[in-house]
């Protein structure tokens, strides 16, 4: 896991070495994807509570995956343009990240009939069934949510590593 100064120290880094004095760094709220690079503010931030979680070789990726979208620039998406701009700054990963997300966050819990749990970070705005039962919506499989109370504790122990 992670020390957060670590990987603030990488980040800032590698923006020094990649990109120009314009753009920064600082750490989200984000629970479910690990980092973001905001053109309009020129800014790479990744989510604190993954980020704490994760061990260093994921949060380097991360950060070299948002660089990559920083230099490749706005139009280049995960297309082949940032591919390369990706490799050649040593990122290994995907285009998404398939790690653990903060579900401890998420106050939306929903069960399905056979007891499959999914969590929410928004209210859920239609019916949704759960796809480990049914590949397609089906009404037989439906989830039904339940909101949970997410404590200032909670989100403090969230951003721990453990």
């Amino acid at each position: 896991m992670s020390d957060l100064q670590r990987v603030r120290t990488w980040a800032e880094a590698l923006i020094a070495l990649h990109l120009d004095a314009t753009w920064s760094f600082g750490f989200d709220n984000a629970k479910r994807r690990a980092g973001l690079c905001d053109y309009t503010r020129r800014r790479i931030s990744v989510s604190r509570y993954l980020a704490a979680r994760y061990d260093d070789d994921t949060n380097h990726q991360t950060l070299l995956h948002e660089v990559a979208h920083a230099v490749a620039g706005p139009t280049a998406g995960h297309g082949p343009q940032w591919k390369r701009v990706a490799r050649d700054l040593g990122y290994t990963g995907g285009t998404t990240h398939a790690g653990e997300t903060a579900t401890e966050l998420a106050p939306w819990v929903g069960v399905c009939p056979a007891g499959h749990v999914a969590y929410r970070h928004r209210r859920a705005t239609r019916p949704t069934s759960c796809a480990k039962c049914a590949p397609r919506f089906d009404p037989r499989n439906a989830f039904t949510w339940s909101r949970r109370e997410i404590t200032p504790a909670t989100r403090l122990a969230a951003q721990t590593p453990r």
